[in-house]
């Protein structure tokens, strides 16, 4: 990336409105290259909204690529703002042709997928920006990505994803035309401001989903891991989209300032690089919440596996008592039915059956063993 965001785009502007028309190549799109002045005939096709702005009033609205084009050229001083979702790799080559884009900003624009970024090509400037906002039904974040193309007298927006919608940016210039007389430069602020207040609802549905994690959390909430986990990468991932973006506004902070841009545009600026320094200070917050959330959620679900480990280790014991205690009196009333049963067999030839006290011998017997175990067992804490 150069060190120059913009150089002299004003004077640019007049020397190519002075350069005669010339019938353009047809060959692919070149990077660095001057502007062609009857550049192939595209349709409408994936363009949003095109207009032509003098002095910062809509003079023309043309309905395609190429009456924008022709538009440009017929109007002195004029600056064409084109909108475009998500175009296909011909319409990309017709403006790359009409504008003199290079093919790297180009190729970018058509795979998408990039980090927010500034790069200069020439006397363009190729900006990169991620949108997000806070979808309230599935508490999640959704990204697009935007692309613009930032010449001395046009800007091109390329846009992938259903956000942002820069309609509300554009009526906003137009309705203040002393903003939209400055140019590209004013153009490109107004939109990088609405991409940064975009970030705000989303800060704000973080911090309630943080909040509502905590409550979930000291509830004993079974899926709060998962969520924690879920909350995460999601923080990690708006970071992704935000960090980068404030090297972007601190560069084109430090242009308008070396090239002495209109005093009111950098102050304009300068608010929006303060807006995104305290989103990204908020997100590195919530990532810090987020890693103590997580470790005082450990702690308390290891604390409750103690808890009911030492339930299950009680549990246990009380049920070899509760075993203990039915073997013991189990082997009580075994040893008299074990008497009982060897003196119950039908034998003839039994001493004890003949003698005179084999009665109460037995029945001492049995009440001697059973008075012996229970004393043991008692001992024992069996019983």
């Amino acid at each position: 990336m150069s060190e120059r965001p913009f150089k002299s785009l004003r004077a640019l502007t007049k020397q190519r409105r002075s350069d005669p028309p010339k019938i353009p190549p047809t060959t692919s799109p070149q990077g660095g290259g001057g502007r062609s002045s009857m550049p192939t005939p595209v349709t409408r096709g994936s363009m949003i909204d095109s207009a032509v702005y003098v002095g910062g009033d809509r003079v023309d609205s043309p309905s395609t690529l190429a009456d924008t084009y022709r538009s440009l050229h017929e109007h002195a001083d004029a600056m064409a703002w084109i909108g475009l979702y998500q175009p296909n790799q011909h319409e990309l080559a017709s403006l790359a042709e009409e504008f003199g884009l290079h093919e790297l900003a180009v190729e970018d624009a058509i795979l998408a997928h990039q980090r927010p970024k500034i790069e200069r090509y020439d006397d363009t400037l190729f900006v990169v920006l991620r949108a997000a906002w806070y979808v309230d039904e599935t508490e999640d974040i959704d990204f697009g990505e935007l692309h613009l193309f930032v010449g001395p007298d046009f800007v091109l927006t390329v846009r992938h994803g259903a956000q942002p919608d820069l309609s509300p940016v554009r009526r906003r210039m137009e309705s203040n035309p002393d903003l939209l007389r400055l140019g590209p430069e004013a153009v490109l602020y107004a939109i990088l401001d609405r991409v940064v207040d975009g970030y705000a609802p989303v800060v704000a549905g973080l911090a309630n989903d943080i909040d509502e994690i905590e409550t979930e959390m000291f509830r004993g909430d079974t899926q709060v891991s998962r969520r924690i986990y879920e909350l995460s990468r999601e923080v990690v991932e708006f970071q992704r989209a935000t960090r980068p973006l404030l090297g972007v506004v601190r560069s084109l902070a430090a242009g308008f300032s070396k090239y002495r841009t209109d005093e009111e545009l950098q102050r304009y600026l300068r608010d929006v690089e303060d807006h995104v320094i305290g989103t990204v200070e908020q997100i590195d917050e919530f990532r810090n919440l987020l890693r103590d959330i997580l470790t005082v959620n450990a702690t308390l679900v290891a604390q409750q596996q103690n808890e009911e480990m030492k339930a299950l280790s009680e549990l246990s014991v009380q049920q070899n008592d509760e075993v203990k205690k039915i073997s013991g009196w189990a082997a009580i009333l075994f040893a008299p039915t074990l008497v009982g049963t060897v003196y119950g067999m039908n034998f003839d030839f039994m001493p004890e059956l003949q003698w005179r006290y084999g009665y109460f011998m037995a029945l001492g017997l049995m009440l001697t063993v059973n008075v012996v175990l229970y004393i043991l067992f008692r001992r024992r804490n069996w019983i």
